[in-house]
């Protein structure tokens, strides 16, 4: 794999082909791998491209390095707390969570069951919170959507302009507080449905402290995709 110092490091990065014809666009992994899709159809050097965002590569290297994954190949995050897995095809239970000994027993024989077993205790767990947690700060800030669902998305949360909220599976993996950060950015979508200077306002009032909570959950990487193990 190729590579390039930045900084103090050095960095491999992966070269795949984009859709767009036109842009180069960057993402890293959890592994701090540096993917560096390039246009179709177009000769583009990836080494210039990288140089040319340096900045950009640099302060993104340093957040994903700080960051916490919600599902890694012997861990799993729930409230905000990083347990260690266990696989145990022969455990009585599918799962079994010892918050003394920071480990999840998962009943599973490899990592693609694993993963599954996840989705499904991530699916319950999450549901559950979110509507227990919406009908609380529905009261809060002065709204009432029109449904609330738990689903397999890539985004923490959004919001219809029809009053639907939805969040996202994994929701269950963060701490309280960014739960209930996640929860209120989306009901006061459904007083600002944007996120204009007066979205900011409300969320402000219901949330005071709500720009330290998105920088802490900058750092919180999701498992997007439930892709067979390697």
């Amino acid at each position: 794999m190729p590579s390039l110092e930045v900084g103090h490091r050095r960095i491999e990065y992966l070269v795949l082909k984009g859709a767009s014809r036109r842009y180069t666009y960057f993402r890293f992994r959890p592994d701090l791998t540096l993917e560096v899709i390039l246009p179709r159809g177009r000769r583009v050097d990836p080494e210039a491209e990288i140089r040319a965002r340096l900045g950009w590569v640099i302060r993104e290297s340093e957040r994903v390095r700080n960051s916490k994954t919600v599902l890694g190949p012997n861990q799993v995050m729930y409230g905000g707390v990083v347990l260690t897995v266990e696989l145990s095809p022969e455990a009585e239970r599918e799962l079994a969570v010892d918050q003394s000994r920071g480990t999840a027993t998962v009943k599973a024989a490899d990592a693609r069951s694993l993963r599954e077993q996840v989705r499904r205790w991530f699916l319950r767990e999450s549901s559950a919170y979110a509507v227990k947690k919406v009908a609380e700060l529905s009261r809060v800030v002065g709204v009432r959507p029109s449904r609330v669902d738990v689903r397999e998305i890539g985004k923490w949360g959004y919001c219809t302009r029809g009053g639907r909220l939805s969040f996202s599976w994994q929701l269950i993996a963060l701490p309280e507080r960014l739960r209930e950060y996640i929860v209120l950015h989306e009901l006061t979508h459904l007083v600002e449905f944007n996120h204009s200077t007066a979205f900011r306002r409300k969320l402000k009032a219901v949330c005071p402290d709500f720009r330290e909570r998105e920088r802490e959950l900058d750092l919180v990487v999701p498992y997007d995709r439930l892709a067979p193990p390697a």
